[in-house]
């Protein structure tokens, strides 16, 4: 008998549709794996298993637990949530609460199971945890350590059922191979069922027995991994698996005999830690004599493990934040890092990771947009409007876009917009942070032909700042590598991902995960 039944499952929201006829099942100790776009109705799914979904949302169909329909009021739908299923959320630090120890968190869980406090050191350590991150509060971990205490928190009461909404999009790589090992790991030890929602199809064909494919609420297509990414049948599973195994057309910068473009040397930032008290003061150093040059039209990226120091270089660069020591020169002007002349800011522009956060939500595109021609002296009013149309254009929309609000966009959409706003200066070099880590496997695939065919189009020169290693290995000409602020090693893509000399690029380039249809 089947642990979990999902049976003709529906979710409603008024009069819209969110999950039609949704119907699968889960065996004991079995791996399954849900992926799609955003907005499939994936996490609308687990929720409804759950019964966590919004008060506005309607739910119709049979859920069933050991052949039992699931309860549904509430104090028995809790009381079930706490002993036999586990959730791990999307977004640990939202989902832990802020005022209270990691152990703290940890022994409520433990104590709704009636089980005893003192088991918190053996979760702590069966998730890789010390005891002395137990004493921490939630943002004094890292992301992966935060994972890990979600992780523990949903064993406490050693769950048959375990449901994990994207528990590793916005890790690092060595991370997240890291946390996919220590759910395998501990599904197998436990015999424990898992959900496993993700739009990253390579951690769901390393981890999964099955996958079921959703598009527009609808499940497509099921069947075993090596099934559905090796021979898929439905057409959108195809495009699917097709858009994850893109990699751009790109052509080779010729070699400059030139000055390059951007040159940093000796690129330092500190920052001050404790607080007025002087001799409680500290300091972390984020960045340390970083020196590198990028040429004109080329390809560079920067790679490491999250807090390495690489969004701080970036910021340096582009004029928000300034350095301790060291200097830049770009295009033969030499400055202090980050006291970056005005005449000289159109010449770059940042694209920012997360780019739903960095409009503003009570303007319009439009006016986002035309916020970075105010440091193009001599641009006549006029023109503004013909720049945000050139630069709307460039990226695959249409002018009426820019009347609307950021919140009216996909996440595609939202993305193409911030390489627009980019692009209105016309500047030398763009720095994109994180471009494409937040974006669906389709979506990731059109944003980087899309970046291929601008820098092409317009001679762009790129800084890419990620820790998707497939990204860099398709995109980048040169790559950097980062580690506690300092490039610790450099060379073509081909040099670093062939031949890594660093033990922490051996480690980067071991944690990729293999191509869809190859075996771990």
């Amino acid at each position: 008998m089947p642990l979990l039944e999902v049976d003709r499952l529906w979710v409603r929201f008024g009069e819209q549709t969110a999950v039609r006829e949704g119907s699968f099942s889960v065996e004991p100790g079995e791996r399954f794996g849900i992926i799609g776009e955003s907005g499939s109705g994936k996490t609308l799914t687990a929720m409804a298993i759950a019964d966590l979904l919004p008060e506005s949302a309607s739910r119709d169909g049979h859920i069933r637990l050991d052949g039992r329909d699931l309860p549904r009021n509430e104090t028995d739908m809790a009381r079930l949530r706490g002993k036999r299923m586990g959730i791990i959320f999307q977004e640990p630090m939202t989902a832990l609460n802020p005022l209270l120890r990691i152990k703290d968190q940890i022994g409520e869980a433990l104590a709704l199971n009636a089980k005893a406090a003192d088991q918190v050191p053996q979760l702590l350590e069966e998730v890789g945890l010390l005891a002395v991150h137990g004493e921490r509060f939630p943002h004094q971990l890292s992301g992966g350590q935060r994972q890990r205490a979600m992780i523990a928190m949903a064993l406490a009461s050693e769950p048959d059922l375990l449901i994990a909404d994207e528990p590793t999009s916005a890790l690092d790589l060595i991370t997240q191979r890291r946390v996919l090992d220590l759910i395998k790991e501990i599904c197998t030890r436990r015999q424990m069922a898992l959900i496993f929602i993700s739009h990253d199809l390579k951690a769901v064909a390393s981890l999964c027995d099955r996958v079921a494919v959703m598009h527009q609420g609808r499940i497509v297509e099921t069947g075993r991994t090596e099934d559905i990414f090796v021979a898929p049948e439905q057409a959108y599973t195809k495009s699917l698996v097709a858009a994850s195994r893109f990699s751009p057309a790109r052509r080779r910068p010729a070699p400059s005999e030139g000055a390059p473009l951007l040159k940093v040397e000796d690129l330092t930032r500190d920052y001050r830690q404790g607080g007025l008290l002087p001799w409680r003061r500290t300091h972390l150093r984020a960045v340390e004599e970083v020196s590198f040059a990028i040429d004109m039209g080329e390809c560079l990226a920067l790679v490491g493990p999250s807090g390495c120091g690489k969004s701080t270089l970036a910021r340096m660069i582009v004029g928000l934040d300034t350095a301790t020591a060291g200097t830049m020169e770009i295009e033969g002007a030499r400055y202090r890092g980050g006291d970056l002349p005005k005449s000289h800011r159109a010449h770059l522009s940042l694209v920012f990771q997360d780019p739903f956060g960095s409009f503003n939500p009570r303007l319009t595109v439009g006016a986002s947009l035309a916020e970075p021609l105010r440091l193009k002296h001599g641009l006549a009013p006029m023109d503004h409007r013909a720049r945000l149309v050139e630069a709307v254009e460039a990226v695959g929309l249409d002018e009426a876009m820019l009347d609307r609000y950021p919140h009216q966009f996909s996440g595609g959409q939202r993305q193409r917009l911030a390489i627009a706003r980019a692009l209105v200066t016309r500047p030398r070099l763009v720095v994109l942070d994180e471009p494409v880590s937040a974006l669906d496997v389709s979506v990731r695939g059109e944003v980087l032909a899309l970046l291929s065919s601008l820098q092409a189009k317009y001679g762009l020169t790129y800084l890419i700042i990620s820790h998707d290693l497939d990204m860099v290995a398709a995109i980048a000409d040169r790559v950097m590598v980062m580690e506690r602020g300092r490039i610790i090693e450099a060379g073509t893509a081909e040099e670093i991902f062939s031949a890594p000399q660093q033990p922490l690029t051996k480690e980067l380039v071991a944690a990729r995960l293999p191509e869809l249809g190859l075996k771990s």
